[in-house]
């Protein structure tokens, strides 16, 4: 390929920015633990930059990198971001022909097998024109002048790429996670006949619905602070600062700084006019209203023509919805293609960043990042653009199953066999299949708002990816907290599918937060994990770390009472008055394990994962302090209120 078979290129441009998302790794160690050299792309890869022109004449800026090897073919591999196109060197972000990343593709195999990668700032944001919107409306009646649509974006993109990029088979793949990974799926449908794969991975599928932004109605409150605190609007394109500033809590812990505030109207009043731009709607549209549903994704997932894989987490604090969401509405409204879907152990993204073989102090036994980089990702998409006959077939889901650390293979999610079934609180904080017998039962507890329940044992600012399996033994201590927890289990119990509670409750308030959680109790005798490494020879080593009684997160999430009758109305409490709730707390594929103890704690908050709730019925947003009011909870165990968790749990391997 020379140099003047390809058009025009953008001259050099270099702007310092900062990047939502990590780095990827280094290269593996070698086998004697030293380093190797680092991979210089630039030996295989030559990188241009272009201006793509839209159908409104808006031009995306778009990176380039084109194997050096100009005797074969090769499919394009595209990621679409609003985190930058550029790249992240000597502490800063550059843009220009000569900056070079560490890594171009998902994972070293893709660069090793020679793709053409294709990075694109998507329309408003960095390098490209015009105007960014959050969760880009597919169907927007009111576009305003700069705003685009993703799909139409995509499909422009192809069209030109095609024709200006040589060397290329015609087939391109897709791929992104997180807000990427929404653009993955935004830009697959109508889509363009060349993109033969499709990879959303942890993709953003409805903010209000399970993702960012709302769970069970309730505000995701230290994460969304967190991430709006830095991720701005801006003036495109245009230089921006060097760095990704995180915000200054000014204290050690987040807890102490939200509960000193209290009100979101506080809350919001600590950021700049720019902090606030972006986290504002999110706080302000509490229900599930136009602003929402115009901006899900999922109903119009329709004339896919590429094979998909989906990817999520089990432990993803961020997205954990958005995996299913997608892979259901592929399979509902495209049956024709091949819609696969893949969880795993994993944190945000944790399958492109890491080996995958342990989270906090709970080990999965294997390195599973490494296990789907090499051996389900690859494949599938040298399969897909290459027609390279992958040496397994790649199932439809594909599952790691927590607790026995095992990876499964099932036709569907969830899996056909699963069956459901109940777990029943009862007197004493006791946990079993059997439902209550007759007679009147009721635990209660205090909810006040000034002493709210932490989600994690420790203080913290940002919000730490562990605590997705972290030890619930601070929270069962607490009065305001119920636990109830099974026998020791005689055989293994494998839940695989979605989470249910169904309790009947009631409060003083008028308003109140339920928040379930499900945990695996560990044995009280426990094998000794791994010895903690020494920071220096004149360390002391500190004592062997065991998870005997550990109180492992299996999956929890809040239900705003207030919409338990639907997220669009919210409804008070009759202070008193009996009232069933269910609500979706997520889905999991876990093994307890014989020995083990299942074991479910009922609260009223959550702090600060998920804001306060007044306990009196006043829209949050605008509530005031004197709106807080302390509440006695009452969750029932009769006959005639059978409280409990709802499983599907699998025979017996």
């Amino acid at each position: 390929m020379t140099r003047r078979s390809l058009p025009a290129r953008l001259p050099l441009l270099t702007l310092l920015a900062a990047l939502a998302c990590s780095a990827l790794p280094p290269a593996a160690h070698a086998a004697d633990d030293a380093k190797p050299a680092p991979r210089d792309l630039r030996e295989t890869y030559t990188k241009y930059e272009y201006r793509i022109p839209m159908r409104d004449g808006t031009k995306l800026f778009t990176v380039v990198y084109v194997p050096k090897d100009a005797s074969k073919t090769y499919p394009f591999l595209i990621n679409r971001t609003p985190y930058s196109a550029g790249v992240r060197a000597e502490g800063e972000l550059h843009y220009g022909e000569d900056w070079f990343p560490k890594q171009i593709g998902p994972s070293k195999e893709f660069e090793d097998a020679g793709y053409i990668f294709v990075k694109q700032d998507v329309r408003g944001r960095y390098m490209s024109e015009g105007r960014w919107q959050e969760m880009t409306p597919h169907v927007n009646p009111r576009r305003a002048a700069g705003e685009g649509q993703e799909s139409q974006d995509m499909y422009d993109t192809m069209e030109w790429l095609l024709k200006h990029v040589p060397n290329n088979n015609g087939k391109a793949g897709i791929y992104g996670i997180s807000y990427p990974g929404f653009y993955t799926s935004a830009s697959i449908i109508d889509s363009h006949p060349a993109i033969k794969a499709a990879s959303p991975q942890a993709p953003v599928t409805d903010l209000y619905m399970g993702d960012d932004s709302y769970h069970g109605g309730a505000f995701m409150l230290a994460a969304n602070f967190g991430f709006y605190a830095s991720f701005t609007e801006q003036q495109n394109p245009t230089p921006l600062p060097k760095t990704w500033a995180d915000f200054d809590y000014g204290a050690a812990d987040s807890y102490d700084f939200f509960l000193k505030h209290r009100t979101l109207t506080n809350i919001l009043g600590t950021l700049t006019d720019n902090q606030r731009a972006l986290l504002a709607p999110t706080i302000e549209h509490d229900t599930y209203d136009s602003f929402w549903q115009t901006r899900a994704i999922a109903p119009h997932l329709k004339n896919v023509k590429a094979a998909v894989l989906t990817v999520g987490g089990w432990f993803d604090a961020e997205d954990p919805q958005g995996p299913f969401t997608t892979y259901h509405a592929i399979r509902k409204n495209n049956p024709a293609i091949f819609n696969g879907l893949v969880m795993g152990p994993w944190v945000h993204g944790g399958w492109a960043r890491y080996d995958g073989k342990q989270l906090g102090r709970v080990s999965f036994d294997s390195k599973t990042g490494e296990y789907f980089r090499q051996h389900i990702q690859f494949p599938f998409f040298e399969q897909q653009l290459k027609g390279v006959k992958p040496a397994q077939p790649i199932a439809e889901v594909t599952a790691f199953e927590t607790g026995s650390n095992v990876w499964r293979r099932y036709t569907a999610w969830p899996p056909v066999q699963a069956k459901a079934r109940t777990l029943y609180f009862g007197q004493n904080g006791t946990l079993a299949w059997q439902q209550p017998a007759a007679g009147a039962g009721f635990d209660e507890y205090v909810s006040d708002p000034n002493k709210p329940v932490p989600y994690i044992g420790y203080p913290a600012t940002s919000v730490p990816q562990e605590y997705m399996v972290s030890d619930q033994r601070f929270a069962a201590t607490r009065p305001d907290v119920l636990v109830y927890q099974t026998e020791v289990l005689d055989e293994d119990v494998t839940v695989a599918g979605p989470v249910t509670p169904k309790l009947f409750v009631s409060t003083t308030g008028t308003d109140s937060d339920w928040v379930v959680k499900l945990i695996d109790v560990y044995p009280a005798e426990y094998p000794a994990g791994e010895q903690p490494p020494r920071g220096n020879a004149n360390d002391v080593a500190p004592p062997r770390d065991t998870l005997a009684g550990y109180q492992q997160l299996v999956r929890a999430n809040p239900l705003r009472g207030k919409f338990r009758n639907g997220y669009e109305h919210p409804e008070p409490f009759v202070p008193g008055k009996v009232e069933a709730i269910s609500y979706h707390l997520g889905d999991v594929n876990h093994t307890f394990r014989r020995g083990h103890r299942i074991m479910v704690q009922v609260q009223s908050s959550w702090f600060p994962l998920v804001d306060l709730n007044p306990q009196t019925f006043v829209t949050i947003p605008k509530a005031k302090p004197e709106d807080f009011k302390a509440a006695t909870q009452r969750v029932y165990h009769a006959a005639q209120t059978p409280s409990g968790l709802q499983l599907l749990v699998l025979p017996a391997h």
